[in-house]
């Protein structure tokens, strides 16, 4: 059956409307997609709806008050009078296109076809099944809300507009995809954002060609950011909604995709996938002191293998007091083939730690601590050294907020040991040189990747490096052009 996007109108013969919305459905195909033929007030009408996404309290409680009309009642003006009067609901509405009652319904809402009238009404009332607002596990805090965003997006618009009761703010809705149409919701403040940004933003995502989104927000990504051979996120994900409420005070737009619990936060920066909402749950100095400490765990992970690598095969280069940091016995595998083997292992470990049932996770912890640490060196295999400096940068990933970031830094990692067991000084300096050029031709919706370390903007950079107190913040970001730049 080929997928129809012209309009249909509805016509006044409810057995002509029936049969088409029957037959688009697939209510006979189907056992989920119910018609439920009825007569009220001496009309025949039908109800058609999706089991499981139907209120069923608040259909009956509707179809109560409806089979207690009589024929005089809705005689004349009935669209008029069952809309304003006769069907107390707050969500209703009407449409004269039979192909949007075949989308709604699938969305969740209920038709009701009534014979004579040549409008359906459409009344949403839908509930999904859905987990509790719980504290997401990617960003956890020690202080703080504990509720986190979930798969129904009227549930993550309800959780932001509880932080930010802004009469600017905007929820502007969107459907993508030619047959999932997948709600999407564009969320900005309109008094503070650039609405320039907006608009490319919009646009990005009504040109989106594409049957669904069965990854929800990452197939998004992919369609408005591009750059598919480059690992680095353009967008930043949370499952905050304190942290999306932050990030639209300063003047970012918050994209919504219903049936994933992340909302994507843009533009971005490298630095914005640095920042925790820890930093901001604790006085101004341990702040800064997280965030420094973190720096210095994501620099280790991208850069402590290279270099060590580097020194240990050209032990020339370091100074006597320090000559300790080389290494004594290389043992029969080559230092290369060993971080390779052991990056390749560190990353099946974490598949198999997704995959493992909750009860299984100690005894693979014991497997993984064996077969890595103690066995692998009594074989020869790997030498202390390798095991110790890959721990380090294994820890420095994880202490990443961005996952997406992490990813990212870790294949980078790879590469610059590649060129550095290549080259040896000449390829670990071309391989940072060309990673800072990569960044820096990087844009993010027009925004410089690096900003404000390149181009330099010394007050914005002075921020990014230190968490300075909230008071003092009293200006929003200048690379997002605010309309209201002054906090």
């Amino acid at each position: 059956m080929s997928y129809e996007v012209d309009k249909k109108i509805a016509t006044k013969s409810l057995q002509e409307n029936t049969a088409y919305l029957s037959e688009r459905l697939g209510v006979k195909k189907s056992f989920d997609v119910i018609q439920l033929d009825v007569e009220y007030a001496g009309r025949e009408m039908a109800l058609f709806m999706v089991d499981g996404f139907v209120k069923d309290d608040i259909l009956h409680y509707l179809m109560k008050y409806l089979s207690e009309l009589t024929p005089e009642q809705i005689e004349e003006h009935t669209l008029e009078k069952l809309l304003k009067t006769y069907i107390p609901y707050v969500e209703i509405d009407k449409t004269d296109d039979l192909n949007t009652v075949v989308q709604t319904v699938l969305a969740g809402p209920t038709a009701l076809v009534i014979d004579g009238i040549d409008q359906i009404i459409l009344i949403d009332a839908r509930t999904y099944p859905v987990r509790g607002p719980q504290e997401p596990d990617m960003e956890r805090v020690v202080r703080g809300s504990r509720d986190g965003y979930v798969e129904t997006i009227v549930f993550n618009t309800a959780l932001t507009r509880r932080r930010v009761r802004d009469r600017s703010l905007r929820m502007e809705y969107l459907q993508v995809g030619r047959r999932s149409k997948t709600d999407v919701v564009v969320c900005y403040l309109e008094d503070i954002a650039d609405l320039s940004h907006v608009e490319d933003l919009k646009n990005s995502l009504q040109a989106i060609d594409t049957d669904g989104l069965p990854m929800g927000e990452k197939t998004i990504e992919e369609f408005i950011s591009g750059r598919h051979l480059n690992p680095y996120p353009v967008v930043r994900y949370t499952e905050r909604p304190d942290t999306a409420a932050a990030h639209l005070y300063e003047g970012h737009v918050i994209v919504f995709v219903d049936g994933s619990p992340s909302a994507l936060i843009t533009p971005t920066t490298f630095w914005h996938h640095l920042q925790h909402a820890e930093e901001y749950r604790n006085k101004p100095i341990v702040g800064a002191y997280l965030r420094i400490v973190r720096f210095i765990a994501v620099w280790a992970s991208i850069f402590i293998l290279p270099l060590w690598y580097l020194l240990a095969k050209h032990q020339e280069l370091l100074p006597d007091n320090i000559k300790y940091i080389g290494i004594e016995d290389a043992g029969q595998v080559p230092l290369l083939v060993q971080f390779l083997l052991i990056e390749l292992g560190i990353d099946i470990l974490r598949m198999a730690a997704i995959h493992t049932p909750s009860s299984l996770a100690t005894a693979l912890g014991l497997v993984a601590a064996l077969m890595v640490g103690q066995v692998a060196v009594e074989v020869g295999l790997l030498t202390n050294e390798v095991i110790l400096y890959l721990a380090i940068a294994a820890i420095g990933t994880f202490a990443t907020p961005s996952y997406e970031l992490g990813l990212a830094n870790r294949i980078y990692r790879i590469i610059l040991l590649i060129f550095t067991a290549w080259l040896g000084v000449i390829g670990f300096v071309v391989g940072i040189t060309g990673w800072i050029i990569m960044l820096s031709r990087m844009k993010s919706f027009n925004v410089p990747y690096l900003y404000p370390f390149i181009p330099f903007n010394y007050r914005a950079m002075r921020d990014v490096l230190f968490r300075a107190p909230m008071p003092l913040k009293n200006r929003r970001p200048p690379f997002l052009h605010p309309q209201d730049p002054d906090r």
